[in-house]
C-alpha cells in the first residue's frame, strides 16, 4: 500500500482506540478492506471505522505491514513482537 493512502477508512475496535495493542491485521482480498484487532472479544457496537492514518499514529510498527498483500493477515503475540504474515486462504 502506498503511504499516500493514509486517508483510507479501516475497521477497528473501541479497545484498540482506547490503547489496547493491535495484534491482528487483515487485508481482505474481496474488497481491499483493512481490519485491526487485539485479542479482546468485542460486540458489534464496539466496532469503529477510522482513518488508516489514525491507526498508524497510534502504533507506528504497523508501517512494517503497510504493504500486506490482499488476502493476507499479519499477527503478533505482543505489541513489541515481530509480525508474522499468513495467507487467509
Amino acid at each position: 500500500m502506498d503511504l499516500i493512502e493514509c486517508n483510507v477508512a479501516v475497521f477497528t475496535t473501541l479497545p484498540i482506540l482506547n490503547g489496547a495493542p493491535i495484534l491482528y491485521v487483515f487485508h481482505h482480498e474481496e474488497d481491499g478492506a483493512w481490519e485491526f484487532y487485539g485479542e479482546e472479544d468485542v460486540d458489534d457496537d464496539e466496532c469503529k471505522v477510522v482513518a488508516l492514518e489514525e491507526i498508524v499514529n497510534m502504533d507506528s510498527s504497523l508501517l512494517k505491514v503497510c504493504d500486506l498483500p490482499l488476502g493476507y493477515c499479519a499477527r503478533r503475540k505482543a505489541k513489541d513482537a515481530e509480525w508474522e504474515i499468513h495467507s487467509m486462504k
